[in-house]
């Protein structure tokens, strides 16, 4: 068993179970980006769980902020995890108790490396739909805080639940996606409000990022995978009970609930 085997069985309970450990053992802990991507294919594989996609951790400065690192951080998305519009989400073991309104792309053809850093133009050509999603994100360490962006790579980059829409029957390509306007509701209340442009100045561009990180590390996006690529709101507190709206406007709309 590798370093990285031992770092995975040692965060496997914790994502099964909703729970939380204080740090991985330094003696097994990832040192760098390289490494913690590393133990989080560890984990994919010790979970025989299947994947749809990706996630963007910390494409805003607020989600940096929160989590305590200096740029993006990309994390595989588990079916286990995915739940349909109007869903109730347990909050359970969740350290986390955020949501995120998030654009989310699905990828129509396998994007893969070439001899120069993917352009927005040629990541977007791959790109055949739009949809909206909430993301309840969570940390399997109880100080996910201050664990280091390596630690919080293995773990999946803080995924969490999804709730996922349907694909966007508006027409969206042309669109600023950067100065679309994204508010969240609690109970009919408005408690957020951004634009795309939070997703690293764009969700577009925050997508080439992902394109060229996952490339950079021996792996790409595949067809049918989707990526979430981010919050466009500063992270929305959340507890039982609550009943949340991500609008999109034009857009449209996605809802989910909160339990105990």
């Amino acid at each position: 068993m590798t370093t990285f085997d031992t770092a995975a069985q040692q965060l496997l309970p914790a994502w099964l179970n909703s729970q939380q450990l204080p740090g991985l053992d330094p003696g097994h802990k990832p040192q760098n980006r390289a490494q913690g991507y590393q133990v989080q294919q560890a984990l994919f594989i010790a979970s025989q769980d299947s994947t749809w996609g990706w996630k963007i951790a910390a494409t805003s400065l607020a989600g940096q902020q929160h989590i305590g690192v200096t740029g993006p951080l990309a994390g595989r998305l588990l079916h286990s995890r995915r739940l349909a519009p109007g869903a109730d989400v347990s909050l359970k073991g969740n350290v986390m108790r955020v949501m995120e309104a998030e654009f989310a792309f699905h990828i129509g053809q396998d994007i893969l490396g070439a001899s120069h850093a993917l352009t927005q133009d040629e990541v977007m050509a791959c790109v055949d739909a739009l949809h909206l999603a909430i993301e309840i994100p969570n940390s399997r360490y109880s100080d996910f805080e201050h664990v280091g962006e390596a630690s919080l790579i293995a773990d999946f980059a803080c995924a969490g639940h999804v709730v996922m829409g349907p694909e966007v029957t508006t027409p969206w390509r042309d669109k600023a996606l950067n100065l679309h306007a994204v508010q969240v509701l609690r109970q009919g209340e408005v408690v957020g409000k951004g634009t795309g442009a939070n997703v690293l100045g764009d969700p577009r561009l925050a997508l080439t990022w992902l394109a060229n990180e996952l490339i950079g590390h021996g792996l790409h996006l595949r067809t049918g995978d989707t990526v979430i690529t981010g919050t466009c709101v500063v992270p929305v507190p959340v507890a039982e009970g609550d009943h949340m709206v991500a609008d999109f406007g034009d857009l449209g709309q996605i809802t989910v609930a909160f339990t105990v």
